[in-house]
């Protein structure tokens, strides 16, 4: 075990919408993200998934509501909830996500953004 720094980890890669694995327990998955713009409605139907965002901010899009997230904050999205995460079409935000090992990004949803193997950095 050792520490993890998150702003030079965020430095080694400029893809959005592509998680960049940086740490797998026994039963988590932490990685990084990229994203801007709109992503695609889906659910994970096996966990929950924690966004922390780091840097701007977003919004996550749910079937009745858009909660925002803002810079230093968290959303925990339930099991089977539909949700969306988005952001400003200009602005660029940095993501930490925690879920079950083995889960897509994309959940239920196959998608041209799907990524089935995340790269580990």
């Amino acid at each position: 075990m050792k520490a993890i720094n998150l702003i030079e980890k965020h430095k080694l890669f400029t893809k959005q919408w592509h998680p960049h694995l940086i740490a797998e327990g026994s039963n988590l998955q932490v990685y990084l993200s990229k994203i801007q713009g709109d992503f695609v409605m889906h659910a994970h139907d096996n966990g929950d998934e924690l966004f922390y965002v780091l840097k701007g901010k977003m919004e996550m899009q749910f079937k009745d509501r858009v909660v925002p997230v803002n810079e230093g904050e968290i959303i925990l999205v339930q099991k089977g909830v539909e949700h969306c995460p988005r952001t400003a079409p200009d602005e660029e935000v940095h993501l930490l996500v925690v879920e079950l090992v083995g889960t897509t990004h994309t959940g239920n949803v196959q998608h041209e953004r799907t990524v089935e193997k995340f790269t580990r950095i």
